[in-house]
């Protein structure tokens, strides 16, 4: 592991040190808002803000789609550690203007972003994961963030934790996910600087792909695979103890 990549792992052991305590951290959670409400009343952002609001070091706001500048003006942005993004049927809508700036607070102020399952077609996604791949010379053979196949078969899925010494797996032994949506590889994106989680499936196919981070200027992505909007997924308190480390995981670059 280089020593840019091993920074974040001194930052978390200085904070957890710290008589102080960690800084409150400002979460955004943004969604497009096409998520069936039967599952998910108050939206997945909704969810998250729900589970997160708990936590004593976390503020956390919800942005739409739907809102003014799309969620993600200046000012908001400005006011955000970690941006988690969910987007499924909508991804076409979000403006290149919007797009541009939460790249702009990734890469030169160091927010975190935390792009969930199918924001894997998200568009800031897609142009992060083509900008670190030609900055380290990976061309990507076809569309940044394209899965081989994707099947809602609604298949179990057994998380491996295949980092278990990382922040963003703390607390976290592998679990099984009853209901999820298949993704196959290969999966186009970028060689992650860690791959701290993959997926097994009930036919023992070995996925891999399930919990990837990549440093992205001052700031770190984190793309968390499972999560489809007709399963409650983030309800499960495993799930739920990875994003809160990853939150506070990604806030550490600011």
């Amino acid at each position: 592991m280089s020593l840019q990549a091993a920074l974040p792992f001194l930052l978390f052991a200085t904070l957890a040190l710290s008589a102080e305590g960690p800084k409150s951290v400002r979460v955004l959670a943004w969604s497009e808002r096409s998520e069936p409400k039967e599952v998910y009343p108050q939206g997945i952002n909704g969810q998250f803000a729900a589970f997160l609001s708990n936590e004593p070091d976390m503020q956390v706001t919800v942005a739409n789609l739907q809102d003014a500048e799309q969620g993600l003006s200046e000012a908001v942005l400005l006011k955000t550690d970690v941006l988690i993004w969910f987007g499924h049927k909508n991804h076409a809508l979000v403006t290149d203007e919007s797009v541009e700036r939460v790249m702009k607070h990734i890469r030169e102020r160091g927010m975190g972003f935390l792009p969930i399952h199918s924001a894997h077609y998200a568009k800031p996604f897609q142009r992060i994961m083509k900008t670190i791949a030609f900055d380290r010379g990976q061309p990507l053979l076809t569309t940044p963030g394209k899965w081989a196949e994707v099947q809602n078969s609604g298949a179990s899925e057994t998380i491996h934790v295949a980092t278990p010494g990382h922040p963003i797996a703390k607390g976290v032994t592998d679990f099984v996910i009853p209901k999820t949506e298949v993704y196959w590889n290969p999966f186009t994106v970028p060689t992650p600087d860690v791959k701290i989680l993959e997926g097994r499936y009930a036919n023992d196919m070995q996925d891999g792909s399930d919990g990837l981070l990549w440093q992205f200027g001052k700031g770190q992505v984190f793309y968390f695979r499972p999560g489809h909007e007709t399963y409650p997924i983030y309800f499960q308190a495993e799930v739920q103890q990875i994003l809160k480390n990853a939150i506070r995981f990604l806030a550490l670059a600011k």
